[in-house]
């Protein structure tokens, strides 16, 4: 289950980076994405570009030339860190040279992981603007730029050409997304015949008790998008996609929120800190994060870790 090399192709090109007009595309959709991943924006303050920056200098650091150590804790919002990216990829067998489209890339973290440690050749693709920038800048500034590309569209409707990647990959973004048959069929347009799918997602859990917000992804019960494994896994055998290994890693991932929940909670004065989640989301993250611990603990969440073969 190794990818293909990477060949030539239309997205090997430097690829277009304005956002696509958030009014022509899904606008409510999109919009509230925007009010949720970039908060402090809609309540007056900079830019996130600017205020990630700001932090960096006061952090002592160049923003112009940084380590991908040093924007770890900005660059994967997404339960387990880098270290969930690494068990996916290695579950998916990522090869050098493959060519992956990573849906919902944020601040672009897993698609300079794929890149660094893999050798992919990574588009990346989320429907925030504001995202979309601060993934160009990190790739500049940690030297990454020449293996990955950004590019601002809604995941269920994007301009790429038909078969160009080996891998899609997806972590923790399918709950943030009303229409997923639509996403998938977009999806399978793009693999090659045979390509792979690889998700890593937040899906309802069994307990019958209603999701206690916010969470990381939603601030309402009408922005949050959650299905059962079940929902999820029929989903995608409609969408034409056959499972090759999936497993629930629920408990690792609650261990992981539990320690990061101590730290956010304990908020000990150690210097100036490195940028962390709190800049995007606003002082409300922290609350998020114990409500995510707290709903994975009462089963009210599960996550999965998935590759998908398409069919």
């Amino acid at each position: 289950m190794t990818f293909a090399r990477w060949g030539t192709s239309p997205c090997a090109a430097r690829l277009p980076t304005p956002c696509t007009s958030q009014e022509s595309i899904m606008p409510d959709h999109a919009r509230h994405l925007d009010a949720h991943y970039d908060a402090p924006v809609e309540l007056g303050e900079q830019s996130l570009t600017m205020r990630l920056r700001a932090a960096f200098r006061d952090a002592g650091r160049d923003p112009d030339h940084l380590a991908l150590d040093e924007i770890a804790g900005i660059d994967q919002l997404h339960l387990g860190g880098r270290s969930a990216s690494r068990s996916l990829a290695a579950l998916g067998h990522l090869a050098p040279g493959a060519r992956v489209l990573d849906v919902g890339c944020g601040t672009g973290g897993a698609s300079r992981l794929m890149a660094a440690e893999f050798g992919c050749e990574v588009t990346g693709v989320d429907i925030t603007a504001a995202f979309v920038e601060v993934a160009e800048w990190l790739s500049r500034a940690t030297g990454l730029d020449d293996r990955t590309r950004f590019l601002c569209a809604d995941a269920a409707q994007m301009p790429l050409p038909d078969g160009a990647f080996d891998g899609i990959w997806c972590q923790h973004v399918l709950m943030n997304m009303p229409d997923i048959a639509a996403v998938l069929a977009e999806w399978h347009r793009l693999l090659v015949p045979g390509g792979t799918l690889l998700l890593h997602e937040v899906v309802a859990g069994d307990s019958p008790e209603p999701l206690v917000l916010p969470v990381p992804w939603a601030r309402s019960v009408e922005t949050s998008h959650l299905r059962s494994r079940q929902s999820l896994e029929a989903l995608l055998s409609q969408g034409g996609f056959a499972p090759v290994a999936v497993q629930d890693i629920s408990e690792s991932a609650l261990a992981w929120r539990r320690k990061h929940s101590r730290r956010e909670g304990e908020g000990e004065a150690r210097g100036p800190a490195l940028p962390g989640p709190a800049l995007i989301f606003g002082d409300v993250f922290a609350e998020m994060g114990r409500n995510l611990r707290d709903n994975l603990a009462a089963d009210r969440v599960r996550i999965l870790e998935g590759v998908w073969r398409r069919a």
